[in-house]
């Protein structure tokens, strides 16, 4: 047994290991019950020659189990044949006597083969919730030692990411094309976003994830990986949005494109400025701005005919997730983007 004693009735029947034990106890009690009856005798009308046999021989298999209440059903039966059916002090059959016999036999029988399968069920029960508790048990350890795995794993992916972002960057030192040095750049960045969303949203659970929570701390890293504190963000998230784990790494990286361009093109001469995040439901959609008040978007601009590795990739994962990702002038100036996603298996919002 794990953990606690197991309830009586299932620890019947009692020494089971030592038998002859139980066998003498057996006997105790079917003497015990013949003296209880001799006393009785004068009390007695004639035609009760078992009374305080049965109870011997029910508590004899109910604590002992079958063998030892077999034996005390025959003790009993003898002793009272022998000293209380006529003729007294004879196992001498006369008429009736077989019948008397017979009922105590039957009785008896009864008694044994009722407690007994009371027994057997019992210990198939008991067994059955030691399995139980051995596989809960066993689930338990093999469920830890999972998680342990999934979470050692995850940071090893996490890291290798990293790694690798972090490699892009020492190999542009040595690149000269002023090209090649912002896509390496871009990709290491973008490694390095991904590693560190990596290491933070993905659970054995597999919960959703509050979007308030994971817009504010991505605000966060941004601010960090750019370095520069005159630029401040705000985050304005509507309460009770939850989304797919495998939906938060497109949404970051797009997320990520459009704080970049902010800070890359609209706050490009300035080291002061203002981004704000802000996200909400309407109707069947979730809808995310990122709004700055920054230089604002050439007069030419066109996000289909645009060649901006960045944007292209962020409008291939909105469409990926179902939605749209779209570039445009703010009311108040500056730059808007907008990222529009649909309800759907990808992205569970809650209502």
């Amino acid at each position: 047994m794990i953990g606690k004693t197991p309830p009586f009735l299932e620890r019947l029947p009692l020494l089971s290991e030592r038998r002859i034990v139980a066998y003498a106890l057996a006997t105790v009690l079917s003497v015990l019950a013949a003296l209880l009856r001799a006393e009785l005798d004068p009390w007695f009308p004639p035609g009760f020659p078992f009374l305080t046999f049965f109870p011997a021989v029910i508590i004899s298999s109910f604590f002992f189990g079958r063998g030892p209440g077999s034996l005390a059903a025959v003790l009993c039966g003898l002793m009272s044949w022998y000293y209380f059916i006529p003729p007294f002090r004879s196992f001498t059959i006369i008429s009736g006597t077989w019948l008397t016999l017979l009922f105590y036999t039957a009785v008896v029988a009864v008694d044994i083969a009722l407690v007994h399968w009371m027994q057997s069920a019992n210990a198939r029960l008991r067994d059955e919730r030691e399995r139980s508790r051995a596989l809960a048990a066993t689930s338990n350890r093999l469920a830890e030692r999972n998680e342990l795995l999934f979470v050692e794993l995850q940071h090893r992916v996490s890291n290798n990411i990293q790694v690798v972002g972090a490699m892009l960057t020492l190999h542009r030192r040595n690149v000269s094309d002023e090209s090649a040095r912002k896509a390496l750049d871009v990709a290491s960045r973008k490694l390095t976003l991904i590693g560190g969303i990596q290491r933070q949203l993905y659970h054995i659970t597999g919960a959703d994830t509050p979007l308030d929570t994971f817009l504010n701390g991505l605000a966060r890293d941004l601010a960090a990986a750019d370095n520069r504190p005159g630029i401040t963000c705000d985050v304005t998230v509507e309460p009770g949005i939850m989304l797919d784990p495998d939906a938060l790494i497109p949404l970051a990286l797009i997320m990520a494109e459009a704080v970049a361009n902010a800070t890359e093109h609209g706050f490009a001469d300035r080291d002061t400025g203002h981004i704000d995040i802000a996200a909400r439901r309407i109707g069947g959609h979730l809808e995310m701005r990122v709004t700055d008040d920054g230089a604002g978007l050439p007069p030419t601009f066109d996000l289909t005919g645009s060649t901006s590795l960045g944007l292209k990739i962020a409008t291939a994962l909105a469409r990926q997730l179902g939605g749209r990702f779209q570039i445009g002038p703010a009311e108040t100036g500056g730059t808007q983007a907008k990222l529009t996603l649909p309800s759907n298996a990808a992205l569970s919002v809650t209502p």
